[in-house]
């Protein structure tokens, strides 16, 4: 596994986790992936640490643990008001290994002075070590999820260890925003993904088959305007003093 200059790895865990498959959400049930999407672990690492300065980008996920679901009765509040009665099947017991990277967005040629590689680098590591920014999720807000450090691929007992190619079917990769992408359009992308000895690695968005592309809705991106919605630090502090803020 090929590891960027600005690469991170970190492990995730938690008891629970809801990689919701949109099929099942028409009826009011909801059954998860029986592994993370793309989206769900950029979601989480955007949690840890996230600029609009820069897009992270899943490489690879190791599935660490073995794949297990749990159904619970849950009564969710209707928009009607009131109370339904749904059944959600979870993931149990989860554990995940993450390596990615970041590169700098194009679309934003208003933080051009904000692009510090190594600032931003250390910066993430930090808050993997510290556990994150804000509050880890596993696809929904019930499915509360922990961080820490790890080595990709060197340590940690994988349960698919030598378990050899599993395929899962077409699956929701993520979603292509106006301003990752500089297009006026929200766009899903699918993809089928394959996980040979319990590591599946993520195509680049750019590289995900066009095919395989569906539009969802016009969509406008943020403007940023310094002095109004966001300011840069000062250029007299040195990457020590970045840290110690964080």
């Amino acid at each position: 596994m090929n590891k960027k200059r600005n690469s991170v790895e970190f492990k995730i865990s938690g008891r629970y986790a809801m990689f919701a498959d949109p099929v099942t959400r028409v009826g009011g049930e909801k059954f998860s992936y029986q592994i993370p999407t793309y989206q769900a672990l950029k979601g989480i690492l955007e949690s840890v640490y996230w600029k609009p300065t820069f897009i992270w980008y899943i490489d690879a996920v190791r599935v660490m643990k073995k794949i297990q679901t749990e159904s619970k009765g849950i009564k969710p509040i209707k928009m009607s008001g009131g109370n339904d009665l749904s059944y959600y099947t979870y993931l149990r017991d989860v554990e995940y290994q993450v390596l990615a990277h970041f590169e700098w967005n194009e679309h934003r040629k208003e933080l051009f002075d904000d692009r510090n590689e190594h600032k931003h680098h250390n910066i993430a590591r930090r808050s993997i070590k510290k556990g994150g920014r804000r509050d880890i999720f596993f696809g929904t807000r019930e499915c509360q999820g922990y961080v820490e450090p790890c080595v990709f691929g060197k340590e940690g007992e994988c349960f698919y260890e030598k378990y050899g190619q599993l395929d899962f079917g077409v699956m929701f990769h993520g979603y292509d925003y106006p301003d990752e992408t500089g297009k006026g359009e929200l766009v899903v992308r699918l993809w089928r993904p394959k996980m040979i000895d319990g590591i599946i690695e993520f195509p680049m968005p750019k590289n995900c088959d066009s095919s395989m592309r569906r539009f969802i809705r016009k969509m406008t991106a943020k403007e940023f305007e310094k002095g109004r919605n966001f300011s840069f630090v000062d250029d007299d502090l040195s990457v020590a003093d970045l840290l110690e803020e964080e």
